[in-house]
């Protein structure tokens, strides 16, 4: 166990940058923290870590340790979990990145539905724009709206949304309607911060999707204030359906140059490949493609 304990603390080094964040997170003195350090390189023979006034850094000993000790953990926790499960309730925390808009929307019906199915399991959603990279540890589980994924990850789709652009009456009437995306560029747009398609607003021309920078004049990472802003006249916006579908049945905004509307965006739940998945996050999953899927939840 002690050589456990020197692993954990080793990786959390490297993964928190000081001993000093290493001692508060683990609640003990700095001076403890290196002296399991000295204890884990004098038993390995070799040093891990090169110390400096103002940094720490791996050395390349200390690369290939902690990977291989990183997996190792993981593989233990995962066994842990996985063990203790066989036969008992499913429960624990599941810590889970959603975008903003859907999560806001869509993710709290859904997880208030499964705990009720499953009401030993503590859900923490933190809601943002920005892929995350599970490989840190900070999240179990990733919702990400994307016709782009990366490798080494298992993406279960949930549901599918189009990314539409849109204008109010309103505005059309004072500014006309663009017919084509060239005359985006004599608009005022709204733009939808921190996405993965980052800066840039996408379509279809001729079966190729195109990237258009729009010179922007309010911006926010917020689809809701976005919307608001596109009903009041304040410009045009390019935004996923699923977050404007209340105002295209009242008539507050309106569906423009739809010939260019890019092929519908995939909706998954993003995790880690692992040996041993955690029956939190292979049931919480499980109940995700059936909460949108079968019962048609998006936009109801």
């Amino acid at each position: 166990m002690a050589k456990l304990t020197n692993m954990q603390v080793f990786c959390r080094i490297v993964e928190l940058g000081t001993f000093a964040a290493v001692a508060r997170e683990m609640n003990l003195s700095a001076m403890m923290i290196s002296k399991y350090m000295a204890q884990l390189e004098e038993s390995l023979g070799v040093a891990l870590l090169n110390r400096t006034t103002r940094q720490l850094s791996m050395t390349e000993a200390g690369k290939i340790y902690y990977y291989r000790s990183k997996q190792l953990l993981d593989d233990f926790a995962e066994l842990e979990e996985y063990t203790s499960q066989l036969g008992r309730q499913v429960k624990g925390t599941l810590k889970i990145s959603a975008p903003i808009d859907f999560g806001g929307l869509y993710m709290v019906p859904a997880i208030d539905a499964y705990q009720r199915a499953y009401p030993k399991v503590k859900i923490l959603m933190t809601l943002h724009n920005s892929k995350v990279n599970l490989s840190e540890g900070h999240f179990d589980l990733s919702i990400l709206v994307t016709n782009d994924l990366d490798l080494g990850v298992v993406a279960r789709k949930i549901a599918q949304t189009r990314l539409c652009t849109y204008a109010s009456p309103c505005y059309i009437a004072e500014h006309g309607e663009p017919k084509t995306i060239d005359e985006l560029s004599l608009h005022r747009c709204l733009h939808y911060m921190d996405t993965p398609h980052k800066d840039y607003w996408l379509f279809n021309v001729a079966g190729e999707e195109v990237k258009i920078k729009t010179s922007w004049h309010f911006a926010s990472n917020n689809g809701r204030a976005l919307c608001q802003a596109a009903t009041l006249g304040m410009g045009i916006t390019q935004a996923p359906d699923l977050s404007v579908m209340n105002y295209l049945e009242q008539g507050k905004l309106v569906e423009i140059l739809p010939d260019f509307r890019i092929p519908s965006l995939d909706i998954y739940a993003i995790y880690l490949q692992r040996r041993f998945l955690p029956a939190k996050l292979a049931t919480f999953v499980d109940f995700l493609i059936h909460y949108f899927g079968e019962n048609n939840k998006l936009g109801k």
